[in-house]
């Protein structure tokens, strides 16, 4: 049985990642697809729109075999950590293959982009440090760095690439028997606004969702199983989710620490625990915050992340103790079909790390982080819906066919 890996946030599922998926198992000549997916958090620094468990669900049906939740300390992180959480972790389910879309579209592209950055590392090396004492953030830092080894061409400030180039080097880098695919991202961009096909980017559906109820080109745009999940989340909790729910809760928290316990927390770096608490008391919305910090150097991805950190009073420490490692220390199982329990009953022996069905007192401490992000993500709903949506941490994984 050959299992193929994608790397997910599904925020929310839409029509877009079916086609990935339809075409992954092509490609791959897969039986099993496997989806390491954030939880409630993502890479970017933002809350999912609906919980895990409502994606996860809509991503089972839709034809993933196996939904696993990337660990809270990889999952809102700098593409190269967040490339090496799921790939370690598709190691551990023994994918034999990952596929993601690009703008590039090629993976000749990547592996030799790869070879010619391990050619000429001392010269981007060195090109980075001088871009980033100029002031420049990490991402157009390492674009002129790139630029100037003669990597021009592969466009690595585009998102979708920037992440396919982290997952080729940690495949690279940890020399994992994964080969790396990939196919075109098609009809959008992703950081697009408007709805303009029935494949559109999940910015656009988001923003859609701000403004109205599913209707319209935002319904139009998403499998019916995940416009079912939509509307169920929002029914039981009364909102999607986005930053403006947890501004006042991050100003609180900001407000009440000294800077000095800012410095303490992952992403607060540079001093920018003094600029953080410069801002705090002014600020009027997360958005007007974001605004009034933001530089070339700290970008909105990176200062969201950081915030994210803060909201969760994530340490330097903490984060480290998972990041620094070669492993994963688990693997948390959020859903599976019947081709996906066969498959993990197939390599279920030769995983070297607890899979974890459930938020059982056996594994508290081991996923402490995790359950911590699922108490805060859904810390803004009210009592009764709060404890309801929070019981599913507690339960068996979701099955589906």
């Amino acid at each position: 049985m050959k299992a193929c890996g994608l790397i997910v946030e599904y925020n929310p599922f839409h029509n877009g990642h079916l086609h990935h998926l339809e075409h992954a198992k092509q490609i791959a000549d897969a039986d099993c697809l496997i989806a390491i997916m954030s939880g409630p958090f993502l890479q970017r620094g933002e809350p999912a729109i609906i919980d895990k468990f409502h994606r996860a669900r809509a991503a089972l049906f839709a034809g993933a075999d196996i939904v696993v939740e990337l660990p809270y300390p990889y999952a809102v992180q700098s593409s190269e950590l967040f490339a090496k959480g799921a790939l370690l972790s598709l190691h551990e389910l023994g994918a034999s293959s990952i596929c993601f879309g690009s703008e590039s579209g090629d993976i000749g592209h990547f592996l030799t982009s790869i070879a010619h950055l391990q050619e000429n590392k001392s010269l981007y090396d060195k090109s980075i440090q001088t871009y980033l004492k100029e002031g420049l953030a990490y991402p157009e830092a390492s674009g002129k760095a790139y630029e100037e080894i003669g990597l021009a061409d592969m466009d690595l400030v585009q998102p979708n690439n920037i992440l396919g180039f982290s997952y080729v080097k940690t495949i690279k880098k940890y020399r994992l028997p994964i080969e790396p695919l990939t196919i075109p991202r098609i009809q959008n961009k992703f950081h697009d606004e408007e709805i303009s096909t029935t494949i559109a980017s999940a910015t656009s559906i988001r923003k859609e969702l701000e403004n109205n109820e599913l209707t319209g080109k935002a319904r139009a745009a998403l499998p019916e199983m995940s416009a079912s999940q939509l509307v169920k989340y929002k029914k039981i909790a009364g909102l999607w989710h986005r930053w403006d729910h947890y501004f006042p809760f991050l100003q609180y928290r900001v407000l009440s620490m000294e800077a000095c316990e800012l410095k303490n927390i992952h992403g607060v770096d540079e001093g920018l625990e003094n600029r953080i608490k410069r801002t705090a008391a002014k600020a009027v919305s997360f958005a007007d915050w974001i605004d009034s910090v933001k530089t070339r150097r700290y970008t909105q991805a990176r200062l969201q992340r950081t915030f994210t950190h803060i909201l969760l009073h994530s340490s330097k420490e903490a984060i480290a103790s998972f990041t620094g490692m070669d492993t994963v220390p688990y693997i948390r199982l959020l859903g599976l079909s019947k081709t996906g329990q066969a498959h993990l009953n197939r390599i279920k022996q030769h995983v070297s790390v607890p899979i974890i069905a459930n938020l059982s007192r056996k594994f508290a401490e081991t996923v402490a982080l995790d359950e911590k992000a699922a108490n805060v993500y859904y810390s803004v709903l009210p009592p009764e819906a709060r404890n309801k949506l929070r019981k599913q941490e507690f339960r068996l994984p979701i099955h589906s066919r």
